[in-house]
C-alpha cells in the first residue's frame, strides 16, 4: 500500500490525479487544502483535511506515515510554501515529492513562445524559480514537472523534456499532467530526481492557440 499526500488537493490538475487514482487499491490518499469544501466527491478511502502548508504544526501531522507527497500548490509565496514542504518532509523522513511549478522558469523556452511567456508571466515565475531551487538542493528525491499552458482537452497526449533541454510546444491538458502524476505514484522510482518540462506534441506555435 502506497500513502499517498495530496498537497492543494483542490486545484485542478490534482482533481484529475484523485480521479486518475481513485479505483488503485494500492493507494491510500490523504487529501489536504485550504477549504476542504472544494472536494466534492472524494475516493471512498481518502481522508481530507483542512489546512495550509504554512502550518506547519498541521502540516507535520500529515506528512508523518506517508510514502509520498505530490504537491499542487501556487501563489506568490510559492518557495515559501516549498519551502515547508521540504522541512516537514525532512524532519519526518518523507523523501519521495512530486512539485509541478510551471513552464520558463528557467529561461528555458525558446522563441516567440519564449519572449511571449516571459512577457505575459516572467515576473510571476521569481517564486517558482525559487521554489524549484530549493527542491532540488533539499536531498528529497523529487520530481519536478513544468507544464505548458494547460488546457481542459479530454485527451492524455504529451512529451517531455530535460531541465537542460529546449521547452517544446505551447499547451498540454491537465488530464496529461495528471496522467504523468499518477504513473510516477504508482511506480516511484519513475523519473527519481529529474525535472521535466510537459507538452502536447506538435504544438509549437508563437503562443498559445487559445490567447
Amino acid at each position: 500500500m502506497t500513502r499517498l499526500l495530496i498537497l492543494g488537493a483542490g486545484g485542478q490538475i490534482a482533481r484529475r490525479a484523485i480521479e486518475a487514482l481513485a479505483d488503485d487499491g494500492n493507494v491510500q490518499m490523504t487529501l489536504f487544502l485550504r477549504n476542504a469544501g472544494k472536494i466534492s466527491s472524494a475516493p471512498a478511502q481518502a481522508r481530507v483535511v483542512q489546512g495550509d502548508v504554512l502550518d506547519r504544526t498541521r502540516l507535520d501531522a500529515v506528512v508523518a506515515g506517508q510514502d509520498i507527497v505530490y504537491a499542487n500548490l501556487t501563489g506568490e509565496d510559492l518557495d515559501a510554501q516549498a519551502k515547508s514542504v521540504i522541512a516537514a518532509m525532512q524532519a519526518a523522513g518523507v523523501k519521495r515529492l512530486i512539485f509541478v511549478l510551471s513552464v520558463g522558469i528557467y529561461d528555458e523556452v525558446p522563441g516567440k513562445f519564449g519572449a511571449w511567456n516571459n512577457a505575459i508571466i516572467g515576473e510571476d515565475l521569481k517564486p517558482f524559480r525559487r521554489a524549484a531551487d530549493a527542491i532540488e538542493a533539499s536531498g528529497l528525491d523529487y520530481t519536478i514537472l513544468r507544464p505548458a499552458w494547460l488546457t481542459n482537452e479530454d485527451e492524455v497526449d504529451y512529451e517531455l523534456t530535460k531541465r537542460e533541454e529546449a521547452f517544446k510546444g505551447t499547451v498540454v491538458s491537465r488530464k496529461s499532467v495528471a496522467d504523468l502524476i499518477a504513473k510516477i505514484i504508482r511506480s516511484p522510482g519513475f523519473h527519481s530526481r529529474a525535472n521535466l518540462g510537459v507538452n502536447k506534441p506538435d504544438t509549437d506555435a508563437d503562443k498559445p492557440y487559445f490567447m
